[in-house]
């Protein structure tokens, strides 16, 4: 089969000879083939399991016609918000308007509505009735429960409800989705599939719902904050794709949203064979007039290598959409990957990026992880790394020499993320050199977050001891080697729990180190919550506002201002 892109237009499906699709897939995304995008896996997967897959890229939500373009599918809609959460997508952590979106053609803001799941299928719902509508994408993952929702300052109901979706596949979604279509295909009514792992579902009834544990009513968590958190740590507690239950959430008028357990891990092979998928790797050069897609640069020459994070901290989603079991794909994998990267005609011999969610991570925390599940009362690095912890870095070694050895690739740099407390579990410094050594683009950015041991505490982070004493051996291995390479560090402002004491520490530690104040960002207050968005200058408050920006000499303030 020739390599192309999946058909946009009924002169498309013409030419592959479809009379109809059997999904359509509506995203808040411009249409970008390449594994970094989760539409693109999740209609290449449907694609290889012989599935007839149409793209609808960011449709006129004001025009009913622009959501026909394809016909009625014989089997669903697909809907996702795309790679981000619309709202953070459009709106800064002040509410201010973003001024591009880097998932549109040319950067262009506005193609895509605020809360665009719910609108898209709204929209769906006007016109095609009775068509099984399935959501997914971060937007629905983390949405998909009763969820506090900063940009309104409201509690809001599950997406499910809101949207008229008829199932959510949450998580990852390669399972899931695959053994949602397979029912469809089957002949089992969409309203009848509520016993796959990964999906969320709404019934009247619960005769045929077992083993579940019942959250509060959403009244009872309007009312009450502290029953509202109560039941998100059951939530929690339960991601976990061994040990995690069922949930149920009621709501008025005799509603429950059932929330199946997770979906279980891929396996290597499975991981592979997702990657391996044929990809066009770029956006659609339909989008080429307006300059393209900004996103695809950040990402055209990195590699994914693994999925999944056991770090646990208070304030990221990773535990809540990708799961604290690490799943990683094969060398073999990887470097058939990098051989295509320097087939690209762009390609300058630059590996941007190897890595993930958290880079240095390769194997699942502890063996009994893949049988058993994530411990659901500890965490795996926090407060101090755990005895069964496996800190071993030599398979990443080992990868990173292999890519490193590749014809046409000069340099291989990783800049998704070291976790340095993990680094720092190993029993050895083999791989802080080879770091140092190979992988430096001149500075390494890491995340201590904050600088007060109170704080750090509260977001699960270790010690700030533990951050000193990482950067006192970055710093002795750099001069080993005979290199100047620089941290720089993440840090972030407002975390639930910080006290003006902590903010002072903060900024003063900002003013000593003369850091750019687009390296410290603030907490967005959200369930869960979504990645932290920069600081501005204006946002830094107190009478060391003036004595930070007085301090920092212009050549090293962010560029960005």
């Amino acid at each position: 089969m020739t390599m192309d892109f999946l058909p946009i237009s009924r002169e498309d499906m013409k030419q592959r000879g479809w009379e109809q699709c059997d999904f359509v897939y509506i995203s808040g995304d411009a249409y970008v083939d390449h594994p970094s995008f989760g539409p693109a896996i999740i209609s290449r997967l449907l694609e290889a399991h012989g599935y007839k897959v149409g793209i609808i890229a960011q449709p006129d939500w004001k025009n009913p016609e622009s959501v026909q373009i394809l016909g009625k599918p014989r089997l669903g809609f697909l809907v996702s918000a795309g790679n981000m959460d619309s709202m953070v997508n459009h709106y800064t952590v002040s509410k201010k308007r973003r001024a591009q979106d880097s998932y549109t053609p040319g950067g262009v803001m506005g193609k895509r509505p605020d809360y665009a799941t719910i609108v898209y299928c709204n929209l769906l719902r006007s016109v095609y009735k009775d068509s099984p509508i399935i959501i997914g994408g971060i937007e629905a993952s983390l949405r998909r429960l009763a969820h506090y929702d900063y940009w309104s300052n409201k509690l809001k109901r599950s997406i499910l409800l809101d949207s008229q979706a008829d199932i959510i596949s949450y998580g990852m979604g390669e399972h899931s989705i695959i053994e949602i279509a397979d029912a469809l295909d089957s002949g089992i009514d969409i309203k009848d599939i509520t016993f796959i792992d990964g999906t969320v579902y709404r019934t009247k009834n619960l005769d045929s719902v077992y083993d579940y544990k019942l959250l509060p009513d959403f009244t009872e968590l309007q009312k009450d904050k502290k029953e509202y958190a109560k039941s998100f740590f059951v939530q929690y507690s339960n991601t976990d794709p061994f040990s995690g239950k069922r949930l149920v959430e009621p709501y008025e008028g005799h509603v429950y949203v059932v929330q199946n357990p997770p979906a279980k891990p891929l396996s290597q092979e499975e991981m592979d064979d997702v990657y391996d998928l044929p990809y066009m790797r770029t956006y659609h050069p339909s989008y080429e007039a307006a300059g393209g897609v900004p996103a695809i640069r950040e990402i055209k020459f990195s590699l994914i290598s693994n999925r999944g994070c056991f770090g646990a901290c208070s304030f990221c989603a990773l535990t809540f959409h990708q799961g604290r079991i690490i799943q990683a794909r094969s060398h073999e994998s990887l470097i058939k990957e990098a051989e295509l990267l320097t087939e690209e005609p762009d390609f300058k011999g630059y590996i941007h990026d190897v890595g993930g969610p958290t880079a240095n991570f390769r194997y699942p925390a502890c063996a009994k992880q893949m049988t058993k599940g994530a411990c659901p009362n500890k965490q795996c690095l926090f407060p101090e790394p755990c005895k069964n912890l496996r800190a071993d870095h030599s398979d990443y070694i080992q990868l990173l020499r292999k890519l490193r050895a590749i014809p046409k690739v000069k340099k291989v740099f990783i800049r998704s993320g070291i976790r340095f407390d993990y680094l720092l579990a190993d029993s050895n410094r083999n791989f802080l050199r080879e770091l140092c050594e190979y992988h430096v683009s001149g500075q390494l950015k890491v995340a201590p977050e904050h600088v007060a041991d109170s704080v750090l505490k509260l977001m699960g982070k270790p010690k700030n001891s533990v951050y000193h004493q990482f950067v006192k051996e970055y710093n002795a291995m750099n001069e080993k080697l005979g290199k100047k390479q620089y941290l720089v560090p993440y840090l972030m402002s407002s975390h639930p729990g910080s006290d003006m004491k902590a903010a002072v520490e903060l900024a003063e530690h900002l003013r000593d180190l003369a850091i750019c104040r687009s390296r410290c960002r603030t907490f967005i207050r959200h369930r869960p919550p979504f990645p932290p968005v920069c600081i501005t200058r204006d946002m830094i408050a107190g009478p060391w506002r003036r004595s930070m920006c007085q301090q920092i000499p212009m050549r090293k303030r962010c560029r960005e201002r």
